[in-house]
Parts: structure tokens; sequence; C-alpha cells
């Protein structure tokens, strides 16, 4: 009886934590505290797209240089960033996000800024996990990317196919501001932002 008892619990030991290693998911962690951060405290809306099962697996954007996306990744940009880090990046009461240095080094990866957007940091960063939606945040991550102003070289979060293509942000601000986009065309714009099974 005993040994069968054992023999279960062994059974079953293995099993659950083979699932989890089976799984893959990356672990998450706090920027200052380095405590694993529990990404159920994320809204609920946004946790089972294609793109964050992909990234939770990866701890990879897949967003990042999807044109299509842009738009959607700027636009979460500026409601939730740009007043501490500026409409480009650039810096303003918070550190610019657009250049090579990083006050955090682990930011150059994708699952270091996604920790810090997620968890904060310290000064003024707040966690920004309960409150903004995770499938944003990553869209979010990727307008910070394109609009990386630096050597690309340096742009650890670039696959060698998208550093050959990458040119560095420059804003333009006549386009912007003599944008004929129509409503139409931004629309189907941002539908078209969709990220494949791989």
């Amino acid at each position: 009886m005993k040994k069968s008892l054992i023999m279960t619990a062994a059974a079953s030991a293995v099993f659950v934590f083979g699932l989890g290693v089976a799984s893959g998911q990356v672990t998450f962690r706090h920027t200052i505290t380095g405590e694993v951060l529990n990404l159920d405290d994320s809204l609920p809306e946004g946790r089972d797209t294609e793109a964050v099962r992909q990234f939770l697996q990866t701890g990879i954007n897949p967003y990042t240089e999807v044109k299509e996306c842009l738009p959607k990744g700027e636009e979460a940009y500026l409601v939730a960033c740009s007043g501490c880090h500026g409409h480009y990046a650039e810096g303003k009461v918070g550190p610019g996000l657009n250049d090579s240095y990083w006050t955090y080094p682990k930011n150059k990866t994708d699952k270091g800024l996604f920790e810090t957007i997620f968890g904060g940091a310290q000064g003024m960063m707040g966690p920004h996990g309960s409150h903004l939606q995770l499938d944003e945040m990553l869209l979010m991550m990727a307008w910070i990317r394109h609009l990386y102003t630096g050597d690309v070289a340096e742009a650890d979060w670039l696959t060698d196919e998208q550093k050959k293509n990458f040119t560095p942000f420059k804003p333009d601000k006549s386009a912007e501001e003599n944008s004929s986009a129509s409503e139409e065309q931004k629309t189907a714009a941002l539908d078209a932002c969709k990220v494949s099974a791989q």
C-alpha cells in the first residue's frame, strides 16, 4: 500500500512539474525585487490573443516591426506613456526610451521591458499590469521599439532579418500634421494587425 501511494505521488509530481516545463512559459520577474510577477493580476481582456500566447512562451514580442500593428501601439503609448516619456519616447519626467541607454539594462530585451511595464520600477514608474491589457502592453512595446533612434547593432530586440531592414526613427512633424489617411484607411490598418500562430 505504501509503495503504491509513493508511486502515485511520484507520478503526480512528474506530471505536474513536467506540465510546467512542457508548457515552456517564461517566468517574468519584478524589475527591482526579482519576485515572480503574477500575470493573473492583468485585465482579463487581451490575455488570449495569439501574440500574447507567443510572448508568454518565448519572451519575444511578435508585434515588433509589424507595420500594421504600429497605429494601435502608438495609440496605446500616447495614452499610457507619453505623459512621462514624451510623445516620441524622448524622455520628460521619465527617462527616454528611444535610444540605446536603458536605466534597467534588461529592458533591451522584450521580456525585460515587459517586466518593467507590468510590475513597475523605482521612482515614478508604477506598475501598469492591473490597468492595461497584456496585448496592449505588447503593442506599446512595439511602438517604443519603432521609435528607436540609436545604432541598429544595439537593438537587441530585433531579429537579424529585422536589423537589415530597420531605419532609426526620425519624427516628421509635417507629415503628421498633413496626414491624408482617411478614417476608413486608419481603421483598415488597425484591423490588419494580426499575428498568426507559429
